[in-house]
C-alpha cells in the first residue's frame, strides 16, 4: 500500500496554483498514508477515510509492563500534545487474544518504549497519523463457516465510548488477527507475559514488518486451505464486470473483478493493513466499534479507518466496476456482512490470477534491518496471509525484477484503458490524486520508484501533472511492454527455490542486493522511517 514518505501527504491543501508536469519523480515511500482525507456526513457520524502506511512491528516489543486501561471515565481530550517527530507506536494485546473474551477486551494504543500516549501522539484522536486498527476473521473448522469481528482499539488511559460486543464463537474456532497502522512501525506488546505467545503473534522477523502484524495467521490459512481443497469452505467467484476493459492479453485477467493478487491493482507493498472502521468521540477521545447499535447511541462521531490495499479494492475499485467484495457475518454487528483482510486473501486464492502478485522480496516490509533481501522474512509474511513461500515457479512472476515488470506491463494498460470507469470517482486520498483514476496513476508512479524498478532496466511508464499542492490532476501512460534486465538477481535462490539453495542463487541475490543498496544510498532507512505513502483505503 502506499505508505507515506512524510506525513505532509495527509495534510496538503488543494491549491492548484502551480501545474507541474512530473515524468517520474516523487521519490517517496509508496505506501499511501491517507490521513483524514474525505469527510462525508451520514446520520450522526462524519466518515473520515484515512490512508495509512503499510508495515508492521518488530518482535521485540517495548520495555515495561503495560498499564491497564483506566476504569473511570475517559479524560483524554480530542486534541493532545503530539510529538511531531514520532512515527512509531505500541499496541497492548490482551491476554488470550484468540478467545471471545480476548477479542472483546480493548487493545490499547500507546507510545513506544514507555512513552505516554499523549506525549508520543499515539492516540486514536490522532488516528490519521498514528491510528491502530485490529481485525479478526473466524473459521468454524467443523462447518467451514467464516465470520469476522473488529476488536476495539482505545487510547491507553481511556475507556471505550461503548463497551465492545462479546462475540459468540463457534466451538474450536480458529481465529486470525490482523493489525493495521497509519504510522510506520506498530509494535505488539503483551498485556500479560504470555499474551503474544497465546495468540501466536508476530511483529516481523529480526526487524518489524512495519504497519502490519499478525496473530495465528499461519494456523488459520493452513486449516482454511485444507478445507477449501475438501470443498468445505465456500468462497465465491470474484465475478466479472461489463464495465471493466480487458487488457494485457494473456498475462491480464480479462474482465474479472479486482482481487488483492491482481497486478492490475497492486502497489509497492501489497496485502497490508485492514478494513476495520472505528467511531471516535472527538470531544472525549473515546472510541467504539462501528456498529448499527453504536451509531444509534452516539452523536457527533467521526469514523476512523486504516488506509489499506484491501480497503482500496473493497470500498473504491469494486464499486467503480460494479463488483462485490467477499463478506461474512460480523459477530460484533448483529451478523451484518463485513469484509476483512483474510477474506480478501481467501477470495484471491479461490480466483488466483494466471500471473499472480505475491509479496515480493523488495517490498519494504520484508527487507531485513539493513535493507537487504530476506527470503525468510518474506516467507513468514506470506505465510501469515496464506501465500506460498518463494519457489522457482512463483519467482518467475514475483521476484523483485519480475514483480516490477509485471506491474508495469499489466497495470499500465489497465489504468489507461479503464480511465472512464475510474475518473470522477472519489479519490481515497485527494492529496495523492484528485479522483480515483489520478490516485491510481500516481500510486503506480510512486510504486515504480519505491521498488527500485529502474534498476532492472525498466522505465517509469507514468507521467502525471500535479497541482500546486502535489496532487495528481491528470496522467498519461506509455503502454509499450517492457522487459526487465537482471531478472536472475531477484533473490529467493534462483533455480534452487527460496532461501538461496540453488546453484549460483546466492550470487544472483547478492547482485540485486548491491543494486538495492545503491538505490537506497544514504536514504536506506527511508522506507522504514517513513514507510508507505498512503494507500487509500488501502492502496
Amino acid at each position: 500500500m502506499l505508505s507515506g514518505h512524510r506525513s505532509a501527504w495527509r495534510r496538503r491543501g488543494n491549491s492548484r496554483a502551480a501545474r507541474i508536469a512530473v515524468p517520474l519523480a516523487i521519490p517517496m515511500a509508496l505506501g499511501l498514508t491517507l490521513g483524514i482525507i474525505l469527510a462525508v456526513s451520514s446520520g450522526n457520524t462524519t466518515h473520515i477515510a484515512q490512508t495509512a502506511v503499510g508495515a508492521s512491528a518488530s518482535p521485540s516489543g517495548s520495555g515495561g509492563a503495560p498499564a491497564a486501561a483506566a476504569s473511570g471515565a475517559a479524560t483524554a481530550p480530542a486534541v493532545q500534545a503530539v510529538s511531531s517527530n514520532n512515527v512509531n507506536c505500541d499496541i497492548i494485546v490482551p491476554a488470550n487474544p484468540l478467545s471471545a473474551r480476548g477479542l472483546a477486551t480493548p487493545y490499547q494504543l500507546t507510545g513506544p518504549a514507555g512513552t505516554t500516549a499523549a506525549a508520543s501522539g499515539c492516540t486514536m484522536s490522532n488516528a490519521a497519523n498514528l491510528g491502530a486498527f485490529v481485525q479478526a476473521t473466524i473459521l468454524n473448522p467443523r462447518t467451514g463457516a467464516l465470520s469476522v469481528y473488529n476488536p476495539l482499539v482505545i487510547t491507553q488511559g481511556t475507556t471505550p465510548a461503548v463497551a465492545p460486543v462479546v462475540p459468540k464463537l463457534p466451538r474450536n474456532a480458529i481465529v486470525t488477527i490482523d493489525f493495521g497502522f497509519n504510522g510506520t512501525n506498530l509494535i505488539q506488546v503483551g498485556a500479560t507475559p504470555n499474551a503474544l505467545a497465546q495468540g501466536r503473534c508476530v511483529n516481523g522477523l529480526g526487524s518489524p514488518f512495519g504497519q502490519q502484524s499478525f496473530c495465528n495467521g499461519i494456523n488459520f490459512f493452513n486449516t482454511a486451505l485444507a478445507l477449501m481443497r475438501e470443498g468445505r469452505i465456500r468462497v465465491p467467484s470474484e465475478g466479472r464486470s461489463a464495465n471493466l476493459v480487458a487488457t494485457a492479453g494473456a498475462i491480464g485477467t480479462g474482465n474479472a473483478c479486482p482481487n488483492v493478487r491482481n497486478f492490475d491493482m497492486v502497489d509497492q507493498d501489497q496485502s497490508d493493513n485492514v478494513t476495520t472502521v472505528y467511531l471516535l468521540n472527538p470531544t472525549t477521545g473515546q472510541t467504539a466499534q462501528d456498529t448499527a447499535a453504536t451509531q444509534g447511541n452516539m452523536t457527533g462521531t467521526q469514523a476512523l479507518s486504516n488506509g489499506s490495499d484491501n480497503a482500496l479494492i473493497d470500498r473504491f475499485l469494486d464499486p467503480a466496476f460494479g463488483c462485490t467484495p467477499f463478506t461474512a457475518p460480523d459477530l460484533g454487528n448483529s451478523n451484518t456482512p463485513g469484509t476483512s483482510q483474510a477474506l480478501d486473501e481467501l477470495l484471491a486464492i479461490r480466483n488466483m490470477p494466471r500471473v499472480a502478485a505475491l509479496v515480493p522480496e523488495n517490498d519494504e516490509m520484508v527487507l531485513d534491518a539493513n535493507g537487504n533481501l530476506d527470503p525468510a522474512k518474506t516467507n513468514l509474511y506470506r505465510a501469515e496471509l496464506g501465500q506460498p513461500a518463494i519457489n522457482f515457479f512463483n519467482n518467475m512472476a514475483d521476484s523483485p525484477a519480475m514483480y516490477c515488470q509485471n506491474m508495469v506491463n499489466i497495470q499500465t494498460p489497465f489504468l489507461a484503458a479503464n480511465q472512464a470507469a475510474l475518473a470522477g470517482r472519489l479519490s481515497p486520498v485527494p492529496a495523492v490524486g484528485e479522483d480515483l483514476f489520478t490516485f491510481m496513476a500516481n500510486r503506480l508512479l510512486m510504486s515504480f520508484t519505491n521498488l527500485g524498478c529502474q534498476n532492472f532496466g525498466l522505465t517509469n511508464p507514468v507521467t502525471v501533472v500535479l497541482d500546486g499542492a502535489g496532487a495528481a490532476m491528470s496522467a498519461t501512460f506509455n503502454t509499450t511492454p517492457q522487459q526487465a534486465a537482471n531478472t536472475a538477481g531477484a533473490g529467493g535462490g534462483g533455480a534452487g527455490g527460496g532461501g538461496g539453495g540453488g546453484q549460483g542463487g546466492g550470487g544472483a541475490q547478492q547482485t540485486w542486493q548491491q543494486l538495492w543498496q545503491q538505490f537506497l544510498g544514504q536514504n536506506q532507512r527511508m522506507g522504514r522511517d517513513h514507510h508507505h505513502l498512503m494507500d487509500p483505503s488501502g492502496a
